[in-house]
């Protein structure tokens, strides 16, 4: 479908504006010749408050098979997208499941028409978790689908290049933009230095340094210079650094919210959110955790969560660090979320007895300006009409939510065309995705003495493998087998081990617990090494304990979200394996346990140490 353009017009010196026609004139924030700062000063008197609580509001959803604005979707959400944009005025929306680049691309538009039928048309911005890889987890990220396919930013980080990094950055930002997406709810900044952290398949590692160069890098590539019509936004996360968890749980559930610092290391989680600060990211994610025995500036923080924190959000975050743009909680601090059977409380930890109107207002007192995951702005509107929150505290969060608008060009056009879906997940962007996936493979240990194992694999070989399509076998140049009593050498794939669990909703995704593998998998590898050479790659979304299997494995590799291809590219040498291990790998479980969660490193004589790997391992 072609963009609705009846509300736009062209000026005469070709910028185009949006002209509403309801006064017979064009109001001052409806003309792109004048600064955002001057279009939001204008527009937030003119605003209720019911569109101001709008703003506030930052919520989830779907998008149909069909792309039509009211087409079934694939689960039940509180609120519907005709409620949220038309009723509840919210003009933030979080994307789930994306059908097809056409059909995003259709009910972005109809989403738009919907929005311009509110008293002072706000566009809407959309947004998205990370959707660029492998792993599905619709609690944080997301399969890439119709977009080019890249290693997990773990993977990124294993390759270490910030030109690399800036790459990917604007491959995204064009197939976001294509599609109408226009804000990206990354980068994760931060620092995988508890090994049993499940989110660690989302950061760069665990230097600080090196995540510090690759973020703003990020930055670069979606953003560009500053923020303008052909940027996506970033929002920054989680601050003030994911990562030092208790035992290493996910504070997404209740037994994971305490954040701890033993090692006194939090100014050091610090350190990559203090550069895209200075660099200028347009907006900032607090984190769940609750810390626990933390003292900042000789006062002992409030053990709550960090978006209920006055001393983190404007004490730090906004006064220490100077940082001026929209500060947002991370997703469901105020209510908490049902799906059939399946439920999860409100991430308010630390404030759990309280009610989700004086969690609001903790939020705000904090200074937040946004509630993530969140549905409900009447919450917003009962807190200012009973007067426990000042009007003119709400305005100064929507002047920095609006701002954003005016930068992305929104209130000037927030239509896309059809004809953008055509540079969507391109031969082109999806050859630089697979390189990067080869390339982020990290050679720790290569066949010695030379054999038929060792890497780069010559052409011609008998592989035999349970793991790796036979097809992809064969387009690398190598001669599949389904005997491994016939291979020259066997491809063994592993995902990183961890404990099934699913008593909450979204736990199931989130692979927390132990980092041992099963016997039943060790004795496979064995297996299998007894007929021939055993290449073993596994897939590490945070570190896994190797010790048990090593003696069964001639060559060995840690890929971060890689197709069979991409692979059978490292290992043939076709694209040079140069991943360097961006975190340690443990030798065993104590040795994890005897760590301090938020210090980098601190594993005592690993398998291999953080930065292991290279051709000539």
């Amino acid at each position: 479908m072609s963009a609705p353009t009846s509300l736009f017009q062209t000026h005469h010196d070709g910028t185009r504006y949006r002209d509403l026609n309801r006064n017979g004139r064009m109001d001052p924030f409806e003309d792109p010749r004048l600064s955002a700062d001057e279009r939001v000063a204008d527009l937030v008197p003119r605003l209720s408050l019911r569109e101001k609580a709008g703003l506030l509001f930052h919520s989830i959803i779907s998008v149909p098979e069909s792309g039509d604005l009211d087409g079934p979707l694939d689960r039940d959400y509180r609120t519907g997208i005709r409620e949220l944009v038309g009723g509840r005025h919210v003009t933030h929306i979080n994307v789930h499941q994306l059908p097809s680049a056409q059909a995003t691309v259709r009910w972005v538009n109809e989403v738009q028409e919907l929005a311009e039928q509110a008293p002072h048309g706000i566009p809407v911005t959309i947004s998205t978790d990370p959707r660029h890889s492998f792993l599905e987890n619709w609690g944080a990220s997301f399969h890439a689908g119709f977009f080019s396919a890249w290693p997990e930013p773990i993977g990124l980080g294993a390759i270490g290049d910030p030109d690399v990094v800036r790459e990917f950055a604007r491959t995204a930002r064009a197939e976001y933009a294509a599609v109408g997406i226009r804000a990206a709810l990354h980068p994760t900044l931060d620092l995988a230095t508890e090994p049993r952290w499940p989110r660690q398949y989302s950061t760069f590692g665990q230097d600080a340094g090196l995540v510090r160069r690759l973020a703003a890098a990020y930055i670069d590539g979606f953003e560009g210079p500053r923020l303008g019509p052909g940027s996506v936004a970033c929002m920054a996360k989680h601050f003030p650094g994911g990562g030092p968890q208790l035992d290493g749980e996910d504070p997404h559930f209740p037994y994971g919210r305490e954040q701890v610092y033993p090692g006194g290391m939090f100014d050091y989680h610090l350190e990559p959110f203090r550069a895209v600060i200075d660099r200028g990211v347009s907006a900032m994610m607090l984190y769940y955790g609750m810390p626990v025995g933390l003292v900042l500036d000789g006062e002992p923080v409030e053990p709550v969560g960090f978006a209920f924190s006055r001393q983190i959000v404007t004490g730090l975050l906004r006064e220490r660090l100077g940082f001026t743009g929209v500060v947002s909680t991370d997703w469901g601090l105020v209510t908490g979320s049902q799906i059939g059977d399946r439920s999860l409380p409100a991430r308010a930890w630390g404030v759990e007895h309280l009610s989700a109107l004086d969690r609001a207002r903790r939020i705000l007192d904090a200074g937040c300006d946004q509630f993530g995951g969140e549905d409900d702005p009447s919450l917003v509107i009962r807190l200012v009409e009973s007067g426990a929150v000042d009007e003119s505290r709400i305005d100064e969060s929507v002047a920095r939510v609006l701002r954003v608008k005016f930068e992305l060009g929104l209130f000037d056009d927030p239509y896309v065309t059809s004809e953008g879906v055509d540079s969507v997940g391109t031969p082109p962007l999806r050859a630089l995705g697979h390189s990067a996936q080869a390339r982020a493979t990290t050679l720790l240990v290569n066949a010695a003495p030379p054999g038929a194992a060792r890497i780069p694999l010559q052409e011609g070989l008998r592989v035999y493998s349970e793991d790796v399509d036979a097809r992809a076998i064969v387009r690398a140049g190598l001669s599949p087998v389904a005997d491994v009593g016939d291979a020259d050498v066997a491809i063994v794939r592993l995902d990183a081990p961890f404990e099934p669990r699913d008593d909450y909703m979204l736990e199931s995704s989130f692979h927390a617990g132990s980092l041992e593998f099963a016997s039943d998998v060790v004795e496979r590898v064995e297996r299998i090494a007894v007929d021939a050479p055993v290449i073993l790659a596994v897939q590490l979304d945070r570190p896994a304990i190797l010790t048990p299997l090593m003696a069964s494995v001639a060559s060995l590799v840690a890929v971060y979200g890689a197709s069979d291809d991409a692979l059978l590219d490292a290992l043939t040498g076709k694209i040079l394996p140069e991943g360097k291990l961006p975190f340690q790998l443990p030798r065993d479980a104590g040795q994890v346990i005897r760590s301090h969660p938020d210090v980098p490193g601190d594993v005592l004589d690993p398998l291999f140490d953080a930065g292991a790997g290279g051709k000539d391992t």
